[in-house]
């Protein structure tokens, strides 16, 4: 869109891209726990929005809506980063879950099932299945991954080869992209489903349930569960 003087018409252009800023930020807030707001979200993404027209330069030849996501994504990553966004007994319930199942993976030398992990971690399958609600927003790149954290030996550091590149880049990278095909089909079926249907599909909790014919709580569950296996197989990479 552009004004009578061939410039491009900012107003115009933030109303088109409201929506897009609005499906950014749904689509993240699912992965993210229950105290995250929407509306401030899609605040921060209308920032980032605001930033991209004044950056968009029509002759590098990219369409503004791919210059503009990419802007309005590292908006919302960057105050959610900047925030103390998930509580310590999370990530620390987090990394039990994915210790316990590197534990039972070099034991077993298969993947482990669900009632293996829970007896792994000392809890009965009730508490197990509670505790992968608690963890509800385990996604596969956590924000801490981002940041210069104490573990040195990050999988997504291992991968880095420029130490200002974005770390969303990596998951173009080739041999990582890969590895992770490679994991999920080890993942057991149900949760293949499950990852084919939210990533692929962009399904919601609710559709998913209905396909299964399983509760929106269960296939969170499942989803916590075939995140936090993914990660195993991925620091193994």
């Amino acid at each position: 869109m552009y004004t009578a003087k061939g410039q491009l018409d900012r107003d115009a252009l933030i109303r088109q891209h409201v929506p897009l800023v609005r499906r950014i930020a749904l689509h993240m807030i699912a992965k993210l726990p229950p105290n995250v707001e929407l509306d401030d979200l899609i605040q921060v993404g209308m920032i980032g929005l605001a930033e991209a027209l004044s950056r968009f330069e029509v002759e590098h030849g990219v369409q503004f809506e791919t210059f503009a996501s990419q802007r309005i994504r590292g908006a919302m990553l960057d105050e959610l980063r900047g925030g103390d966004w998930m509580s310590r007994s999370s990530r620390k319930s987090q990394k039990d879950i994915e210790q316990a199942l590197h534990r039972l993976e070099q034991r077993l030398c298969r993947t482990p099932l669900e009632s293996e992990i829970a007896a792994e971690l000392g809890l009965d399958l009730d508490d197990y299945q509670a505790l992968l609600g608690k963890v509800r927003g385990t996604q596969l790149v956590y924000l801490e991954d981002m940041s210069s954290g104490e573990d040195s030996e990050d999988f997504l550091d291992r991968h880095v080869a420029d130490s200002g590149a974005d770390p969303f880049a990596l998951l173009r990278d080739q041999r990582l992209r890969q590895a992770l095909v490679q994991a999920i089909k080890a993942l057991p079926e149900r949760e293949q489903y499950i990852m084919g249907m939210y990533y692929e599909h962009d399904m919601n909790l609710k559709e998913i349930a209905a396909v299964l014919g399983v509760t929106e709580s269960r296939v969170c569950q499942l989803h916590s569960q075939a995140i936090a296996r993914l990660r195993t197989k991925m620091r193994e990479h």
